[in-house]
């Protein structure tokens, strides 16, 4: 193991509101990057990634390239990796990767197209390793080399121990980073095991390096990489020796770094008129030194780093007083507003009520995993609820299960529909078809159809037990983008939005649900919301009058939960009430068990659900407010 160094020199990252603006901007530095080398009738050498990070960033150079003529007729590139055994037709090669978000659509030369090859034989891996890094040196090395970044912290595929001098080789993945695959592969039985990938020593000769990450998920391995100590158990942190690296982050991969977590203890200059930022500080201040907000003293904000807070707002007492207020006012056993009450200080307002509540659930069961304590309080205090499934969630659901319905179906024709051969005959095709069914091989219409029925009856099962009719409060939208058959999606279109807003007309409602956890590994969250949002907004454009009166809730769960300090609404969960959500969660019982995409979280998601719930329950307690079995938490989201 390499030694880390003493000294690390921190990365310097530029945060960005989001990454669709972020990979604009990285996408229009390439442009220019291309386009002056081209001025100066010489190549450009691009290092290049695949994974979710750069997608949107190829996708506006091909924007570019057709708009704005952006030629790549000078461009060599060479990519980081590729998995071994990998064949270059398959859906999740690398090569296919970047034909279809890049390479089709643009007009770069064949011949200066470089990705490694997962099907050299295996006794000329070393010398195809060999030669990639000698076709590196020919094109004159590399002028800009894209990167992501792996929860293991690897930069290509150099998994911990990779040192600042391995080069081009064969490498065995960690089982991390092949969790993270395994959505990519229908499961991470069929990931394979090894890598080719470019070496660290071959990325840090690059003349500039971007680095991209995007999501909550990436923020914990983004602040080792820019803060922490150089070494080979997080590759990436060799980035710090680079004489000229670039890492771009949206919000919430960059919410970690000290900059913006913690700015006063880097003495930065901070705008303590801004109450968010005092609860934020003061939240992090209690628990930095384990105390209830209000048994918070002068010296603790002045050992750590809150004096400048202290002498402008203080006493203590003064701002202790102010943000234990603003906290236990997020707590609501009303989420949908309580009737013929003062409601200055609750989350939501008290009229109308009832109120039409419309939750939108991404997968066909993320409104019970998220926010199904919330759900069973709203439809017991009696508003109209709604939800709406945005996709079929079909990709998610085992081979086996639905070998069982389909056996179900071919059973039930065969007793109950005077021997009906129909069942029997749709049986044996999704029964052969699954039998020859390949590794990651996408499934037949029928069997994508067959279970998206599946998820549709557990969500209808699910709304039943929260006292729901389904027939007139299910609402299926089956989103374009998703229905490819594939953990890869479409991007969001114009039908989706159509959809999303005939719906939103159609219901008005007064409260609205969105599921504000980004970290799903298949980002299929992020596009939903995205969604949603574009049709709030061109409804609110189009002077739409009933979204005056509606206000948008963002739940997290599943993946993630919100900061305590961000939280606005917080709804408390009786041990009886977290009882009743795990039933409704059980209704989901293709997904019981063991999901098939379960990310880095092995665990079950009603397991996963109730930790976050209780969680956020013991920071309430331990900040001094009340003590709850748990909590389901939001924020409010104002277009």
């Amino acid at each position: 193991m390499t030694p880390p160094d003493a000294h690390p020199a921190p990365i310097a990252a530029t945060v960005y509101p989001d990454s669709e603006v972020a990979s604009a901007a990285v996408a229009e530095q390439i442009a220019g990057l291309i386009r002056n080398r081209a001025a100066e009738g010489k190549t450009c050498v691009l290092g290049l990634a695949t994974g979710s990070s750069p997608t949107r960033v190829y996708e506006e150079l091909v924007r570019l390239h057709r708009e704005e003529g952006l030629s790549f007729q000078n461009v060599v590139s060479f990519n980081l990796d590729e998995y071994y055994p990998m064949a270059p037709d398959s859906l999740q090669s690398y090569v296919r990767f970047m034909r279809e978000y890049l390479f089709d659509h643009i007009d770069i030369k064949p011949e200066n197209v470089h990705i490694p090859n997962g099907t050299v034989p295996p006794e000329q891996v070393n010398a195809f390793c060999q030669r990639y890094e000698a076709q590196i040196r020919e094109a004159g090395g590399i002028d800009l080399q894209l990167l992501g970044i792996g929860r293991t912290g690897h930069i290509g595929f150099n998994e911990p121990g990779s040192g600042p001098a391995s080069r081009t080789r064969l490498i065995t993945l960690d089982h991390v980073t092949r969790t993270d695959a395994a959505s990519d592969f229908y499961g991470e039985e069929n990931v394979p095991r090894r890598a080719l990938t470019m070496g660290v020593g071959t990325i840090l000769e690059a003349r500039h390096i971007v680095l991209l990450a995007w999501g909550e998920g990436k923020a914990a391995v983004v602040k080792r990489m820019v803060e922490g100590e150089v070494t080979d158990t997080v590759p990436a942190t060799y980035l710090q020796r680079h004489p000229s690296v670039q890492v771009v982050l949206d919000e919430a991969a960059g919410a970690e770094l000290t900059p913006r977590k913690t700015p006063w203890l880097l003495g930065l200059p901070c705008n303590w008129h801004d109450p968010a930022l005092v609860r934020k500080a003061l939240t992090w201040l209690a628990r930095t030194v384990t105390k209830p907000i209000l048994k918070l003293t002068d010296e603790d904000y002045n050992e750590n780093g809150l004096s400048e807070l202290l002498a402008q707002s203080g006493p203590a007492y003064d701002i202790n007083i102010r943000v234990f207020n603003e906290l236990q006012h997020t707590i609501t056993g009303w989420p949908g507003g309580k009737p013929h009450a003062d409601d200055t200080n609750r989350p939501e307002r008290a009229a109308p009520f009832p109120k039409r509540v419309l939750i939108f659930s991404p997968h066909p069961d993320d409104d019970v995993i998220s926010m199904g304590g919330t759900l069973l309080r709203l439809v017991d205090q009696g508003h109209e609820v709604h939800v709406a499934y945005q996709t079929s969630g079909n990709i998610a659901v085992f081979d086996e299960e639905a070998l069982r319905f389909a056996d179900f179906a071919a059973e039930y024709d065969l007793n109950f529909q005077q021997n009906d051969p129909a069942g029997e005959q749709f049986y044996q095709r999704v029964s052969d078809f699954l039998r020859d069914k390949a590794p990651g091989q996408v499934d037949s219409a029928e069997v994508q159809r067959l279970k998206g029925v599946i998820r549709r009856g557990e969500a209808r099962a699910a709304l039943r037990y929260a006292g729901l009719d389904p027939a007139t409060r299910a609402h299926f939208q089956d989103l374009p983008f998703y229905e490819t058959g594939r953990v890869r999606k479409k991007p969001l279109g114009d039908e989706d939005i159509r959809l999303t807003m005939e719906l939103l007309n159609r219901i008005q409602p007064q409260q609205i649900y969105a599921a504000g956890d980004l970290s799903d590994p298949h980002g299929t969250h992020r596009v939903c919301l995205a969604a949603i949002f574009q049709s709030i907004q061109q409804l609110k454009a189009s002077g739409t009058a009933w979204l005056d009166d509606c206000w948008v809730w963002l739940y997290r769960g599943a993946w993630q939960e919100w900061d305590i300090d961000q939280i606005e609404m917080a709804v408390p969960l009786s041990p009886q009430e977290l009882t009743r959500k795990r039933r409704a969660i059980f209704k989901h019982q293709s997904q019981k068990d063991r999901p098939l995409f379960p990310g880095a979280d092995q665990r079950e998601f009603w397991q996963r659900s109730e930790a976050r719930n209780r969680t956020t329950a013991k920071l309430y307690d331990q900040l001094g407010l009340p003590e709850y079995e748990g909590i389901e938490a939001f924020v409010r989201w104002e277009f």
